[in-house]
């Protein structure tokens, strides 16, 4: 069984940092797209950043929303089975609750266009002004 747990969301001001952690489970990072979603008030889920399975041909591309690049970063930790979202420079828009997703689509080259079967529950960060 999948499971998913996020933690590290908090308040916190704008310009500051911030890591999320996800506790995988259930399978590998090999065979698995995984990512990150936000969903900020009023507004629908988006992706923000995913890994490719490193089995697909795009050997774990990595995607990140426009709005973010240069200040998120995906990682893992295979040893740990944790998968982290590192993030910087953080601005009032950041606002919202972060999913940590996977994905069995293996040979996807392109995460950013995988309807993601699996959900953690969520954790909320707040940046004010």
């Amino acid at each position: 069984e999948v499971q998913l747990v996020e933690s590290g969301g908090s308040l916190v001001q704008a310009g500051g940092s911030l890591r999320l952690s996800c506790a995988a489970s259930g399978f590998t990072f090999d065979d698995h797209a995984i990512g990150w979603f936000r969903q900020a008030p009023e507004k629908e889920r988006e992706v923000v950043a995913c890994i490719s399975s490193r089995i697909s041909s795009g050997g774990g591309n990595t995607y990140y929303e426009h709005s973010v690049k240069g200040r998120f970063t995906i990682s893992t930790d295979s040893a740990k089975n944790m998968v982290y979202l590192q993030i910087g420079s953080l601005k009032v828009e950041d606002t919202g609750v972060y999913y940590c997703v996977a994905d069995p689509a293996w040979w996807v080259e392109h995460c950013e266009g995988i309807n993601f079967d699996y959900w953690g529950q969520g954790t909320q960060v707040t940046v004010s002004s």
